[in-house]
């Protein structure tokens, strides 16, 4: 095979491709990663107002 039989439109096509499908499996790994984030952070903030110390939240249960 030469480096002229090499169709370079359907080279980039592919490759487009590739990067297309990468982005979209790590968007909505990242939204998940957001959203345990967030309620990591309103879990702490309930905490904190009910007065607990996080070692007693831990020995409850209430984190991890």
């Amino acid at each position: 095979m030469s480096i002229n039989s090499i169709n370079h439109d359907e080279m980039t096509n592919i490759a487009n491709k590739w990067d297309g499908d990468e982005e979209v499996n790590l968007k909505p790994e990242k939204q998940m990663k957001s959203a345990e984030a967030r309620r990591r952070i309103e879990a702490l903030r309930e905490i904190r107002e009910s007065g607990l110390s996080l070692e007693e939240a831990r020995e409850l249960g209430l984190i991890h």
